[in-house]
């Protein structure tokens, strides 16, 4: 017999996996978000593909690293971190396309002892609905 989703040991499926990580994070409202970073108390980084920032824009003074980079960039002790990656304790938001994979990102950043990284409710969708600044895009004027 198979035990249900996020019951116990084995498997959890990704809604049960979900929800388990985003227990443990205080994840961000899309203005708070913008309030820490405009105030230099959180880096945010944007982990979306190429695509996606291209299409959508960018959110003016986030770091953009795509998910496949992002441990390597982010590990203050790596030897390919970005200059942002300046300790431990440096608040980190993780943005994503919709705020799914960017809690999965968060945890892992927490398990390379980033112990404040956290991620972006409703992510980049988010900041945008909410009316926060964006760069670039494919609607937006040349």
């Amino acid at each position: 017999m198979t035990a249900a989703p996020g019951s116990g040991p084995g498997p959890v499926g990704i809604d049960g996996l979900l929800e388990r990580v985003r227990s443990g994070l205080d994840r961000v409202e899309a203005g708070d978000a913008f309030a820490l970073a405009a105030a230099g108390e959180a880096l945010l980084v944007d982990i979306r593909y190429a695509e996606l920032r291209e299409r959508d824009g960018l959110i003016p003074g986030a770091l953009v690293v795509e998910r496949n980079e992002l441990e390597w960039r982010l590990d203050p002790w790596g030897s390919h971190r970005a200059p942002e990656a300046t300790g431990h304790d440096l608040r980190v938001v993780v943005v994503c396309n919709e705020g799914y994979a960017s809690s999965l990102a968060a945890v892992s950043l927490r398990q390379l002892g980033l112990h404040r990284a956290t991620d972006l409710v409703g992510g980049f969708q988010a900041w945008r609905s909410a009316g926060l600044p964006v760069s670039g895009g494919a609607g937006s004027p040349s």
